[in-house]
């Protein structure tokens, strides 16, 4: 009995991080800039000191590939992801090799006509290494998500604002 217990795998759900912000902002400029790998070092904060290493195409269409290096959860550490859908004013990525066990982010766009407005919604599943002991920095990481987004947010209105 004990070494059935043993054996089984623990099953551990993935956490769910939720951002949205609306930008006055024409959809297709908010798609354009959002859909190329470029605006990963726009949006992304200075102190993560993050690099574009490389891309299978800047545009991001389903398939693509990118490495991106930056501190990200205490160390600099390499990140591989892949485009496994796309489709107007939505796409996935999940990631392939990093500093999570899991993750899988989609971004999704809407445009509010009597707003003239774009709602920009990030929904990331993800789950950290280290199985029991990675789930007690959830809230951590949780906590840094929230600041690379909120981030983000004000970069994105900042580069975008302008862009009636």
């Amino acid at each position: 009995m004990l070494k059935r217990v043993l054996n089984k795998r623990i099953s551990i759900e993935l956490k769910l991080f939720r951002s949205s912000f609306r930008i006055s902002c024409a959809l297709e400029r908010v798609w354009e800039f959002y859909t190329d790998v470029n605006h990963l070092k726009i949006v992304t904060p200075k102190e993560l000191d993050l690099n574009v290493l490389d891309y299978t195409s800047r545009k991001f269409t389903q398939g693509t590939e990118f490495r991106i290096e930056g501190k990200i959860l205490f160390q600099k550490r390499e990140w591989h992801s892949v485009i496994t859908s796309i489709r107007p004013y939505e796409y996935v990525d999940i990631m392939l090799s990093g500093p999570f066990k899991r993750w899988r982010h989609v971004h999704t766009y809407y445009y509010d006509i009597e707003q003239n407005q774009t709602e920009v919604v990030d929904e990331v599943e993800f789950e950290l290494p280290y199985g029991l002991v990675g789930k007690m920095f959830e809230v951590f990481a949780s906590y840094r998500l929230r600041k690379i987004f909120d981030h983000r947010r004000r970069m994105t209105i900042e580069e975008l604002a302008n862009g009636m």
